[in-house]
């Protein structure tokens, strides 16, 4: 990683923990914690009444996606979970509630601040299908083929690797697995430098891909069925989207052992048309890393 993409993971972090810190704090207070003020395009007032009445104060005043995941997500009964960027747990809860004591909801999170403040919310809230593991998005601490569905907040777009992200997700969900996220996403005829111009990194503008080129990033780490659909603006050529996919369920025709499959982080695997799954792997790389047994 560059020292630019460290200084900016950094502010990122420090960022997430000060508004930790504001939430934890607060809730010393008489009337309990504030909301940690965002735009109105982003926070808690993006969930339903209900959804937010059920869930500690804490949790719901720690709240700066862009949206709803949990609903987008269409979580079922007995699913396992994953929300990439946790913070103070509201989806981790949601999601826990949704899919019910079979089920299990994780969060993973690189800020040590929110993730005392989401275990805190966890236990006000008694939910005991949860597990929140300290991490970066880029290198999620689960193993391979874990959960059913990956969840997101408006998190991507802060990330410094996208197509790592992706490529975990792609990693850690079964086969057949999806991902239901929110995140802010850019029209395809504005720059890099364009999107800089509408607000910083931290703030959720900047780092956010076009349309475009989140498409190609799902695509090219093997998810298929990708649709990417605006809900409303954020700023001028900016949008808060529903980005939905799916990783491809492993097919294996009758009779044909050398049908496509996956495994060990590989496509097509021990066929001659085995391709690594990770952009910028080898198969070779993938194989070795992941200790498959099929080394041919």
């Amino acid at each position: 990683m560059s020292e630019q993409s460290t200084d900016l993971r950094e502010t990122v972090r420090q960022r997430y923990a000060s508004a930790a810190l504001k939430v934890t704090e607060g809730g010393t207070a008489c009337c309990g914690p504030q909301p940690v003020e965002v735009d109105e395009s982003f926070g808690s007032t993006l969930y339903a009444a209900d959804e937010r009445d059920a869930l500690p104060a804490e949790a719901v005043a720690a709240s700066l996606g862009c949206g709803n995941p949990t609903a987008v997500a269409e979580l079922r009964e007995g699913e396992r979970v994953l929300d990439l960027g946790s913070g103070g747990g509201i989806d981790v809860l949601l999601s826990a509630r949704r899919v019910g004591p079979t089920g299990k909801a994780y969060g993973v999170d690189m800020t040590d601040e929110m993730l005392t403040l989401a275990l805190a919310n966890a236990e006000k809230a008694g939910a005991t299908n949860v597990e929140f593991l300290k991490g970066t998005i880029e290198s999620v601490p689960l193993p391979a083929n874990t959960v059913d569905v990956v969840i997101s907040n408006c998190v991507i777009n802060l990330s410094v690797d996208k197509p790592a992200v992706f490529a975990e997700a792609f990693r850690v969900l079964k086969p057949g697995g999806r991902i239901g996220v929110s995140d802010v996403v850019a029209d395809d005829t504005l720059t890099p430098e364009q999107r800089a111009e509408r607000g910083d990194h931290v703030g959720c503008i900047a780092g956010a891909l076009s349309f475009a080129e989140y498409r190609r990033g799902l695509e090219a780490a093997g998810f298929t069925a990708v649709e990417i659909t605006p809900t409303h603006p954020v700023a001028d050529g900016m949008h808060s989207a529903i980005v939905r996919a799916v990783k491809p369920a492993v097919r294996t025709e009758a009779g044909d052992s050398s049908a496509a499959t996956e495994c060990c982080g590989v496509r097509a695997c021990c066929t001659p048309g085995e391709q690594a799954t990770a952009p910028m792997t080898t198969v070779a790389e993938a194989k070795a890393a992941s200790g498959c047994g099929c080394q041919g």
